[in-house]
């Protein structure tokens, strides 16, 4: 009789700033089932995404409340709302953009990124995210083209 051995090997798949990303993920899912009404939920999530851009260190929360801004006038059908701790902007449900500092996964820069919801598609293909160590007013500009395509 043969037996089979099983050997258990430790490997960090994610990172501790991950796995916090994903605490907060399935938090804020538990969070949104036990919301009522529609109302209700738009503006938990709105106040939920400025709460979380008031606590960034100071260049990031500056430029996420720049972003959430230009995501406001130029594609007022967004939805603000939390994914994975951050400030990210919805079209029926689907995560369409999103704001990640630079804080979140020790990075040397700020991230705004587009999720395959978007349409953005130029060809065979086009960029879905953008780092940003500051924002200027070109910038801002150009997010809000392509945040204004996107959510068309």
């Amino acid at each position: 009789m043969t037996s089979t051995r099983r050997t258990t090997k430790k490997t960090e798949t994610f990172t501790a700033e991950e796995r916090a990303a994903m605490k907060e993920r399935a938090q804020e899912v538990k969070a949104s089932a036990r919301r009522s009404s529609r109302a209700d939920k738009a503006a938990e999530d709105e106040a939920a995404v400025l709460a979380k851009i008031a606590e960034m260190q100071e260049s990031d929360r500056i430029m996420a409340e720049r972003i959430h801004a230009v995501v406001k006038a130029g594609a007022p059908d967004l939805a603000p709302k939390l994914w994975y701790g951050m400030p990210a902007y919805a079209k029926d449900g689907k995560v369409v953009c999103f704001f990640q500092s630079a804080e979140k996964f020790n990075a040397r820069y700020a991230t705004f990124g587009f999720n395959d919801k978007a349409s953005l598609d130029e060809g065979t293909m086009w960029p879905t995210a953008f780092a940003l160590t500051k924002l200027t007013a070109d910038d801002e500009a150009r997010i809000g083209e392509l945040v204004k395509r996107a959510a068309g």
